[in-house]
């Protein structure tokens, strides 16, 4: 039998393997686990400092101290991974970026800390300028304010190091700077952190759906205007996504990524049909806070939408991700086991 010319109906009644639920359970073809999630979290400066983000519901800026609850919840409901995300004192923020290799940097600081308190919950950090930049570029400007790559690629090595010196797990290059995996990865392996994975955002495109996380780490307000069209993918484009994929993996990516999510599951299923390497998928702040603010209002159901979309992630190949539902998440997994 082929798909193009299957047993015909009476013979066939596909709604047999949808009678009941240990029928349904049995054939089902993709499930989800805590250990499909990577949260991302915002950090800050301080102590007992927790900021609300008004365009995230339920997601706050945390101080170190406020933080480690959450990554004691997040070891004990098995999500394997935490993602660190910056809020920077504007005060540090200048054109190049360069609080971004100080070694005594909020993110180093929160890496060891975390690292300290829970040595089997992994950690991630963020390898680009963004946060660090007071234009709010992933990069160093030129005289135009063209972005230069490699320039730039050299700043998200120290970056990279940095972040390795401090004991992170994985660094999470997201600038779509051209060659900076490679540059990376063979700065890792000269100072001999050849354990440090590298979760390549390979395919970022530039997206709307990114407001709600300028929020967070505080960029929108120095971005402006101004967009970032000249690094990031053309929505328009998967052929080039494959391209991209390609190269990260050829310079030494462990694991790559699709940016956004959603608008994106096509991306997603052709990065892991071609490859067939981890692929994971950003379920980015857009289409988190579209979710919270249908259910907010009535629209829809809050947790049956939020587990159908992180589904759908996984059927289209994903094999992880990073989700500001995380924690929500995986307990609705846990009061349905």
């Amino acid at each position: 039998m082929h798909l193009s010319n299957p047993t015909p109906f009476p013979q066939n009644r596909p709604r047999r393997l949808r009678r009941d639920a240990f029928t349904r359970n049995l054939v089902r073809e993709n499930r989800l686990s805590a250990h499909d999630f990577i949260y991302p979290v915002f950090v800050h400066e301080g102590t007992n400092r927790r900021e609300a983000v008004p365009s995230m519901p339920g997601v706050d800026r945390l101080s170190l101290d406020l933080l480690l609850p959450v990554a004691e919840e997040c070891v004990k409901l098995e999500i394997p991974v935490l993602a660190l995300f910056p809020n920077i004192d504007a005060a540090l923020k200048t054109p190049d970026g360069k609080e971004a290799l100080n070694p005594d940097g909020l993110i180093p600081r929160v890496v060891r800390a975390l690292k300290k308190e829970f040595p089997g919950l992994g950690v991630m950090t963020d390898v680009a300028l963004d946060p660090y930049t007071s234009h709010g570029q992933d990069g160093i400007l030129d005289e135009t304010g063209y972005i230069l790559n490699d320039e730039t690629v050299e700043v998200l090595v120290g970056q990279a190091l940095n972040h390795a010196a401090a004991g992170v797990d994985m660094v999470a290059p997201s600038d779509m700077m051209d060659g900076r995996i490679g540059a990376i990865r063979e700065a890792l392996e000269l100072q001999g952190h050849i354990h440090t994975r590298i979760m390549a955002y390979s395919a970022k495109y530039a997206s709307a759906f990114y407001g709600p996380f300028r929020d967070a780490v505080g960029t929108r307000g120095a971005l402006g205007k101004a967009d970032k069209n000249v690094y990031q993918m053309d929505p328009a484009n998967t052929d080039e996504a494959l391209r991209e994929v390609a190269l990260d993996l050829a310079e030494g990516a462990d694991m790559v990524m699709v940016k956004p999510g959603m608008p994106y599951l096509d991306v997603v299923r052709r990065v892991k049909d071609e490859f067939k390497v981890p692929t994971f998928a950003y379920q980015v702040s857009g289409e988190y806070a579209m979710l919270k603010a249908a259910a907010a209002n009535g629209w829809l159901d809050h947790d049956a939408v939020m587990m159908e979309a992180l589904l759908a992630f996984k059927r289209a190949g994903a094999d992880g991700i990073l989700t500001y539902f995380a924690i929500d998440a995986a307990k609705k997994l846990r009061q349905t086991a």
